[in-house]
């Protein structure tokens, strides 16, 4: 039995001179393959790894993570579709996270990449300027899609910044 491991990634590039748009979308798929560059390779009880006590924060936690991100700034939130959340957060704040103890690793990825192009799917052709209003516990407020890329550049390059420790700790393995 062949043992399933994270594919190796052909991670494109940022551009750097373009329209913002172009710019846009560079980065963020820049940071998308990014994240799965750091796990390819690694066998899905490597993904599940923790960082370092007493945080569970893995790989595979990343990966649900930003599953669930994309799906709620691009599809719920910005195109407003009546989608169910991926993890039930009533009683934990981090679901998506700690759910990576239990996941299927393979299907894991599959789910993060329909979601990637799903959210690249919703985004295309629309304005940046187009704007949706989102009620949360902080009050409401107006957000425009170009926020959305802005933030979820920010979400990827944060977590990523994770996931390179991550990745250090399991087998030694740096670099960009």
């Amino acid at each position: 039995m062949t043992t399933w491991r994270a594919p190796e990634i052909d991670r494109s590039h940022e551009p750097l001179v373009a329209d913002e748009r172009t710019m846009l979308d560079g980065w963020l798929d820049y940071h998308r393959d990014t994240l799965l560059h750091k796990c390819a390779g690694l066998t899905a009880e490597q993904l599940r790894t923790a960082s370092v006590e007493p945080s569970g924060l893995s790989l595979l936690g990343l990966v649900l993570h930003m599953t669930d991100v994309e799906r709620s700034w691009f599809r719920q939130r910005s195109a407003g579709q009546d989608l169910p959340d991926l993890f039930d957060y009533s009683t934990d704040n981090d679901a998506d996270f700690h759910a990576a103890a239990g996941a299927d690793a393979e299907a894991a990825f599959a789910a993060f990449t329909a979601e990637v192009e799903a959210a690249r799917a919703v985004a295309e052709g629309r304005s940046l300027d187009e704007t949706f209003t989102l009620t949360r516990g902080d009050g409401t407020r107006t957000f425009s899609l170009r926020w959305v890329y802005v933030h979820m550049i920010e979400e990827y390059a944060r977590h990523n910044g994770h996931a390179d420790l991550i990745r250090e700790r399991i087998d030694g393995v740096t670099g960009e």
